[in-house]
């Protein structure tokens, strides 16, 4: 096997433990984050996506579960979530998948954890800050996580090493396309 070096450093060495913000109003917060654990899955790290506010089957779904070490857990009902109208329900999902989020970084199986939608469901209300921000902190160093959705609280954006903002020039909704079997789920 062949190693990479950059810079003087070696590229094999498992260089895990960051924190990836993924927000802003544009698409492809999801789909970046999504693309980042594929990446990692072929090089044989194992994954999980906690996967807030969502419950539909989305293709990541299907495609994924073909892939021994990379799994997606939802937390969320096939119900588009409101701000101002949330739902019990909406609350209790979101308690469950924090509660999972908290295991699955401590538990030692996955290399990579993304918590997807996780900046909408804190600026909801659905999950406390303070919260998410102790999960940070306590994060084990050779854990990657991988937050994403819109509004990412400053918080998340002053602990962050890398924070991509996705923003909107013009979308498919403004002609009237909605969402696209494939495309957008």
């Amino acid at each position: 096997m062949w190693a990479y070096i950059f810079n003087g450093i070696d590229m094999d060495t498992n260089l895990l433990g960051l924190v990836q913000v993924y927000t802003g109003d544009g698409k492809g917060k999801t789909t970046a984050a999504l693309g980042q654990a594929l990446r990692a899955s072929g090089h044989g790290y194992n994954i999980i996506v906690i996967q807030f506010m969502k419950g539909r089957n989305y293709g990541e779904l299907i495609s994924t579960s073909k892939i021994k070490n990379f799994k997606i857990m939802q937390f969320g009902s096939d119900e588009f979530v409101y701000k101002d109208k949330l739902k019990k329900k909406d609350i209790m999902l979101a308690k469950k998948g924090l509660k999972y989020a908290q295991k699955a970084l401590i538990c030692g199986k996955w290399d990579i954890v993304i918590l997807d939608e996780i900046n909408i469901a804190v600026d909801y209300g659905l999950v406390p800050l303070n919260q998410i921000l102790k999960l940070i902190k306590k994060k084990p160093k050779n854990i990657e996580l991988i937050m994403t959705g819109r509004n990412a609280p400053n918080e998340f954006i002053n602990l962050a090493d890398l924070v991509t903002e996705m923003k909107e020039i013009t979308h498919p909704y403004k002609k009237g396309i909605i969402c696209r079997k494939g495309i957008d789920w």
